[in-house]
C-alpha cells in the first residue's frame, strides 16, 4: 500500500500529498481538501452534511401555563378546541401524562433538562426580584439540539431567571420574544432577546403577538431542521383574550383565552412542514379557574390535579394517528426522546427516560422506576405503574393564609395508596389491601431519594422528625372493591 510522503501547501485548506514508493517512479501526487477546524454546530449545519444525510425533524413544544387536564374538547371539557382536537385525531392523546412539578419555574426546569427540578436546582418559583435562575451548568433541550444544527427560538413564558445570564438566549436558543416571568409579576417586562420593549406589556394581545413571533420564526427557518419552544402566558391568570376573541365564549374570558389558543394552535399546525414533531402540554394543573376533569388537587398540591396534563403528540407518519394512550409518561422524558429522535447526544445524569418506542406505538409503557412526587424540595409522594403511594403532606391547605411561609411538610400517620388508573381522584385508599405493594414503593422511594441532592435528603429528615395535624385525605380506606367509575362524559357534551 502506497503511503503519503509529504502534504505541500497548494491554497486555503488545500494539499498536495506526494506518496512515496520503492522507487521515484511510482510516486505520485494528488489533490486532497482538508477544511479548517470548525465548531461541532458548525459541522452539523454545513449544507453539504444536510444534503447528504436524512433531514432530522423539526421540533415544536407548545407548553400552556396552567392549563388543567379538564380543559379541552378531546379530554372531556365543554369549550370549543376544534384544532388541538384535530392535533389529537391526527397523532396521539396521552391520558397519564405528567408534569415534573405543580408550579412553573420547576416545571420548566424539568421539561428543558430532563431532570428532576430539585436535582437541576430549581426546586421552587423564581421571582421579580430573584437575581439567579436555571444554574449554568445545565444543559437545556436547545443547547443539546443547536449543537446539532437546529435553529432555535423561544416565544413566550421563560421563567427560568430573568436577569441577563440566565436569559434564553443565553441557554441555546437563537432568539426570544416574551415576557421572563409570569404575568401577574412586576413589572410585566416584553423583551425581545436581551432588550426590554414594554415595561408593562398589554395582556389582550399577547397570545397573537406570542403566535405572529412563531409563524415569522418557522417561515425563516424552511432550509433546515430547527426547535420552536412556545411556552404560553395563558391560562395563567390574570387573563387576556385578543378583541377577535374577548367576550365570545359562553364560559367568560376564560373560554375566551382558551379558544384564542386554540386558534393559535391551529395557525401553528397549518404552518408547520411535514416533518414537524409537535408537542402540546402544560406546565402543571389549573390554578384558580380551569378544570381538573375529576382529578383532586390543583397547581400546587401532589395530587393529580397538580400535575396530570394534557398531553398530544403529533408527527405525521411517525406518530400512529388517532390513538389514545396510558402510558405514563413526564416531562423530563422529553429531552432524552427528542435528543435521541434527532440524532443528538443523549446527556447522562438525566431523570426522564426514551420515550421515542411509546411515541411510533411500538412499546406500552417506557422502561421506568419509581417516581418521586416533590413541592420545594419535600418529598411527599411516590409513583410505581399505576400505584401511588401518599407518604406526607402539608399542615396548611393550599393557598390558605400562611401556606407560603409557614407550611411544614408532616408524615402521614399510615402512607395512603391508591390505583390512579382505576381512581383518578384518589379518593380511596386501598393501603390496607396492598402492605406489600405500599412496602415495595415506600423502600424504592427511599432508596432513591439517595441518590437526590442534599436539601431534599435533609428537608426529608426533617419531615420525618416532625409529628402533628395534618390535611385529612377525606380517602375512604377500603377494603371490598372500587365502586365503579362513572362513564365518561363525550367531547361537546
Amino acid at each position: 500500500m502506497e503511503r503519503i510522503g509529504t502534504l505541500v501547501p497548494h491554497e486555503v485548506g488545500c494539499f498536495t500529498a506526494k506518496t512515496s514508493g520503492e522507487t521515484p517512479e511510482n510516486a505520485a501526487a494528488f489533490l486532497i481538501y482538508l477544511p479548517p477546524v470548525i465548531s461541532r454546530r458548525a459541522f452539523f449545519a454545513s449544507p453539504l452534511l444536510l444534503a447528504a444525510a436524512p433531514q432530522p425533524p423539526n421540533v415544536i413544544l407548545v407548553l400552556c401555563d396552567d392549563l388543567g387536564y379538564g380543559d379541552l374538547g378531546c379530554y372531556g371539557g365543554p369549550i370549543p378546541t376544534p384544532n388541538i382536537d384535530r392535533m389529537a385525531r391526527e397523532g396521539t392523546r396521552f391520558t397519564n401524562y405528567l408534569s415534573a412539578n405543580p408550579v412553573c419555574s420547576p416545571s420548566r426546569a424539568g421539561l428543558l433538562t430532563g431532570k428532576h427540578p430539585v436535582r437541576a436546582g430549581v426546586p421552587g418559583v423564581y421571582l421579580p426580584h430573584t437575581t439567579g435562575g436555571l444554574p449554568s451548568s445545565e444543559r437545556t433541550l436547545a443547547e443539546i439540539l443547536r449543537e446539532r444544527g437546529y435553529a432555535t427560538a423561544c416565544v413566550g413564558k421563560w421563567h427560568l431567571g430573568h436577569t441577563k445570564a440566565y436569559l434564553p438566549t443565553r441557554r441555546g436558543f437563537d432568539s426570544y420574544f416574551g415576557i421572563p416571568y409570569s404575568n401577574d409579576m412586576s413589572p410585566r417586562l416584553l423583551m425581545r432577546g436581551e432588550q426590554v420593549l414594554e415595561q408593562e406589556a398589554a395582556l389582550d394581545g399577547l397570545t397573537a403577538r406570542y403566535t405572529g413571533e412563531s409563524l415569522n420564526f418557522l417561515n425563516a427557518n424552511r432550509s433546515r431542521p430547527f426547535f420552536l419552544y412556545l411556552p404560553h402566558t395563558y391560562p395563567h391568570i390574570p387573563l387576556g383574550a385578543s378583541a377577535r376573541f374577548a367576550g365570545k365564549s359562553r364560559f367568560g374570558l376564560y373560554g375566551d383565552v382558551i379558544e384564542e389558543l386554540d386558534w393559535s394552535m391551529g395557525e401553528i399546525l397549518r404552518a408547520a412542514p411535514r416533518n414537524t414533531l409537535i408537542l402540546f402540554t402544560s406546565d402543571n394543573g389549573p390554578w384558580f379557574a380551569g378544570s381538573t376533569g375529576g382529578l383532586r388537587g390543583r397547581k400546587g398540591t401532589t395530587w393529580e390535579g397538580g400535575q396530570r396534563v394534557p398531553m398530544i403528540a403529533r408527527w405525521p407518519g411517525q406518530i400512529p394517528a388517532g390513538r389514545v394512550s396510558a402510558a405514563l409518561l413526564t416531562a423530563m422524558d422529553w429531552v432524552p426522546t427528542i435528543a435521541a429522535i434527532c440524532g443528538a447526544r443523549v446527556p447522562g445524569g438525566i431523570d426522564g427516560v426514551d420515550a421515542g418506542a411509546v411515541l411510533r406505538g411500538a412499546q406500552q409503557e417506557p422502561p421506568r422506576e419509581v417516581l418521586l412526587y416533590f413541592f420545594g424540595w419535600d418529598l411527599q409522594s411516590a409513583r410505581l405503574g399505576n400505584w401511588k403511594l401518599h407518604l406526607a403532606r402539608y399542615d396548611l391547605e393550599a393557598y390558605s393564609q400562611g401556606w407560603l411561609t409557614a407550611r411544614q411538610n408532616v408524615p402521614l400517620p399510615r402512607p395512603e395508596l391508591y390505583d390512579v388508573a382505576a381512581d383518578p381522584s384518589e379518593s380511596f385508599d386501598v393501603a390496607g389491601r396492598h402492605p406489600d405493594i405500599v412496602r415495595r414503593i415506600s423502600e424504592a422511594a427511599l432508596r432513591a431519594l439517595e441518590q437526590y441532592p442534599e436539601p431534599a435528603r435533609q428537608a426529608w429528615k426533617e419531615t420525618q422528625a416532625r409529628s402533628g395535624r395534618v390535611i385529612d385525605s377525606g380517602a375512604y380506606p377500603l377494603t371490598g372493591p372500587l365502586p365503579p367509575r362513572p362513564a365518561p362524559v363525550p367531547p361537546g357534551q
